[in-house]
């Protein structure tokens, strides 16, 4: 009976340091992940990222509104007009 318990504290005492090693950890880490310099380097890092973005789509477009403008622009095949 003794050993039994024995047993089962130990799994219990166990469970308990590894459940509050691995919350500490977690704890830790999440601190880290808002301290001032990581925050701005996340925020820097987003506006870059939405900055790219919007360069990429400003240039996609002017190039489909050019080849839009010179579609517009050729002169028409000679048409049937009745």
């Amino acid at each position: 009976m003794i050993p039994k318990r024995v047993f089962w504290l130990t799994v219990g005492y166990g469970a308990g340091l590894g459940s509050s090693w691995y919350a500490a950890r977690k704890v830790k880490a999440a601190a880290r992940r808002y301290t001032p310099e990581s925050l701005g380097g996340r925020v820097t890092d987003t506006v870059s990222g939405i900055s790219k973005d919007v360069k990429a789509a400003v240039t996609e477009g002017r190039s489909a509104m050019r080849e839009r403008e010179a579609e517009l622009r050729r002169p028409r095949a000679a048409s049937p007009r009745g």
